[in-house]
């Protein structure tokens, strides 16, 4: 009798396992349209190309990032999110993980409209920066994560190009401050602090008119 129940507990540990690694749902960005369309639309447009320069646009950016971002804005029991934003916090905050897997495959899905420099001053100084960094200072070139159109790495780093100069300065300044914190090996931080407000600027600049 004995050894039944330990037989049967071990078939239901192994079912329970079986269960628990099973991988997730493939994306349905069917589904991810509907819930963009109720949560994201506003701030973020239908589409993903925000109309708004403090809203990012999220059109054709990488799923892994996407999805990553909007875990990341969740709070676990007890626990501060990874990252901070009120409004985002509350706008995730019913999203299964599917939900937000979803809305991932959605907006990268999606084909961005693209920006502009507009300031012709700073373009030679942003375009430094983005290709070379600033080798005295130890800031990287972002085009070495980034890609030299600033198409991003799957999985690992964002698409940055048109997006919009105030939403790149506003984070930029963000993980100067460290008010921003959820970069991996504290790399974005690292660079930013490197960096003075008239080089954030001009290299967001140019950033938006990258093709």
């Amino acid at each position: 009798m004995k050894r039944s129940l330990v037989l049967a507990a071990g078939l239901a540990l192994a079912a329970f396992s079986a269960v628990a690694a099973e991988p997730p749902a493939k994306p349905d960005p069917a589904a991810g349209q509907k819930i963009a369309a109720g949560v994201c639309a506003a701030c973020h447009g239908a589409d993903g190309n925000s109309l708004v320069p403090i809203n990012p646009s999220l059109a054709g950016q990488i799923p892994e990032y996407l999805y990553k971002q909007l875990v990341n804005f969740n709070a676990a029991p007890g626990k501060e999110p990874e990252r901070k934003n009120a409004v985002m916090q509350s706008m995730v905050a019913n999203l299964s993980s599917q939900d937000k897997r979803n809305l991932a495959a959605y907006f990268a899905a999606q084909t961005p409209k693209g920006g502009a420099a507009k300031n012709k001053e700073t373009i030679e100084l942003g375009q430094r920066i983005y290709r070379a960094g600033i080798a005295e200072r130890g800031v990287p070139a972002c085009a070495s994560c980034h890609g030299a159109t600033g198409g991003g790495m799957p999985a690992q780093y964002p698409q940055l190009a048109g997006q919009w100069a105030e939403y790149t300065q506003a984070q930029m300044k963000a993980w100067r401050s460290g008010e921003r914190a959820n970069d991996q090996n504290r790399m974005m931080r690292t660079i930013a602090a490197r960096m003075n407000d008239a080089e954030i600027a001009a290299v967001a600049d140019y950033i938006a008119g990258l093709r």
